[in-house]
């Protein structure tokens, strides 16, 4: 296969890639299956990290949703159309991306793997996948922009207690080249974790996922100790500040005078709290229920992003987060009005099962999915996409294709 083949999409040439590779009798070194990729993480990871990363909320009836919300819609394919050329790419405040993919912010990944987040960073940036930061990061905001050179990045925001801290947190991230900051709505509270509970784990207590808080100014000046020499003292302040229950609407305000970055709010679900996001300045939402790990019982992201989208209009960047594992995944969050999709579990096991080559492969992976999907549908582009390229399954057998 030639490279200067104009035809050859990202898609095509990944198959061949890995096709080409077996006539040597090289198979993939990483699983290509989410699903099986998760079961070799579980395979290399302590039980207690495998769990803190796998698991959900309460019975997990959320993660499940999340996942049934999905498999209940059907992609409606269109033929005879030209789509020898595609354009997976979109754009996203101001960004153009090659596909409509970020990864989701998550915490404390020392406890997958030594490198962390900045092996997760340097695999986006080879990729042109933008990486948003979590707050509860194991390397600081710093180093990870270090590691990611010029590619672009977002940092995500766990709202503390105290407003000093989080406008340090935001400087800090304007200050190392972030272009949006990500508030996380949901997390105000801790939920009740099954799995995290039996193994009696919490990663702060062991010093994972605070290097932002301990390397903060402002968190060393308020709790006023040295977190390496007091870490139980240390801890003690992190558990005080990490979240505020008593945030309203109205703390909004502040948090934009923090900083000249856009702002966008996760984990909202209602479409009410979308126009009362996008009323009060918020650049974007993100449709979220914390992977399930915050709410059991919520609704599922896809049941809620239709209701969102369709609030939101044109006035704000919607993006959704919950579920994502293949393309026809990415494909479906797309037709029903997402701008862009957040992948968060599946790179996660590649971290924890080969480090940067290990997130890479899923990326990789993904992106020729995506590719392949979108054509298979019958469409060149995203723009061609739309809520007529989806069914919803049900069990009637005389429900019909639109």
């Amino acid at each position: 296969m030639t490279e200067s083949n104009p035809l050859l999409s990202p898609g095509i040439k990944r198959q061949f890639q890995i096709y080409e590779a077996g006539l040597q009798g090289r198979a993939p070194a990483h699983p290509i299956s989410v699903d099986e990729l998760a079961r070799r993480a579980e395979e290399v990871l302590a039980p207690e990290a495998f769990g803190y990363l796998a698991g959900g909320a309460g019975a997990e009836e959320t993660m499940r949703s999340n996942r049934e919300a999905f498999r209940r819609r059907r992609i409606v394919p269109r033929m005879l159309r030209d789509v020898s050329r595609r354009d997976t790419g979109v754009e996203v405040l101001g960004m153009r991306l090659p596909a409509p993919l970020m990864l989701a912010p998550i915490g404390v990944q020392s406890i997958l793997h030594e490198q962390a987040e900045l092996a997760v960073a340097r695999a986006a940036a080879a990729l042109g996948v933008p990486m948003i930061l979590s707050t509860a990061s194991s390397r600081t905001i710093e180093e990870v922009a270090a590691a990611m050179g010029d590619a672009p990045r977002w940092f995500q925001l766990y709202w503390p207690r105290s407003d000093e801290l989080a406008a340090s947190f935001l400087r800090r991230a304007e200050a190392a080249g972030y272009r949006a900051v990500v508030v996380t709505l949901d997390t105000y509270l801790l939920s009740w974790r099954e799995r995290d509970l039996q193994h009696a784990y919490l990663p702060f207590l062991r010093g994972e996922g605070v290097a932002n808080y301990y390397s903060d100014p402002v968190f060393r000046a308020e709790a006023g100790v040295d977190p390496v020499r007091e870490p139980g003292r240390a801890f003690e302040h992190f558990a005080h500040v990490f979240s505020d229950p008593s945030r309203t609407w109205a703390d909004l305000a502040r948090l934009r005078e923090a900083t000249r970055l856009p702002i966008l709010l996760k984990g909202v679900l209602h479409p009410d709290d979308a126009r009362r996001a996008v009323d009060q300045g918020a650049a974007g939402v993100v449709v979220s229920n914390h992977g399930g790990r915050q709410l059991d019982g919520a609704v599922a992201a896809l049941d809620a992003l239709p209701g969102v989208v369709d609030a939101v209009g044109d006035r704000a960047a919607v993006l959704f987060d919950g579920g994502i594992r293949r393309g026809a995944d990415v494909l479906k969050a797309m037709a029903l009005g997402a701008r862009c999709v957040l992948l968060g579990r599946p790179y996660c096991y590649g971290l924890a099962v080969g480090g940067e080559q290990g997130v890479r492969d899923v990326l990789a992976n993904l992106e020729a999915d995506i590719d392949l999907t979108l054509g298979l549908s019958g469409c060149a582009s995203f723009a061609e996409l739309g809520r007529g390229h989806l069914v919803e399954s049900r069990s009637d057998p005389s429900a019909t294709v639109p």
